[in-house]
């Protein structure tokens, strides 16, 4: 017997409110978005103590280049001082 297809629901027609939703050849979607749509939602749930994070601690995410040296700096220089 063949197992359910589940897929994540938007509300009527599916409107994804310009997020690009691409499909990789392991049949898994990822999605592309504005880093400022994601950050309130993740560091509300990083504060509520959200268990669903555990869910997803393991999880790669590609980042650019410009951000990626800006946190490299960020965590440099917000070490406490000897």
């Amino acid at each position: 017997m063949k197992s359910p297809q589940l897929r994540v629901y938007y509300g009527p027609g599916e409107n994804l409110g310009g997020v690009e939703v691409s499909e990789t050849p392991a049949r898994r979607q990822n999605v592309t978005l504005p880093l400022m749509d994601i950050l309130p939602l993740i560091g509300d749930a990083v504060r509520s103590e959200r268990t669903w994070l555990d869910d997803f601690k393991d999880d790669e995410i590609t980042i650019s280049m410009d951000l990626y040296e800006v946190l490299l700096a960020y965590q440099h220089y917000r070490r406490p001082s000897a």
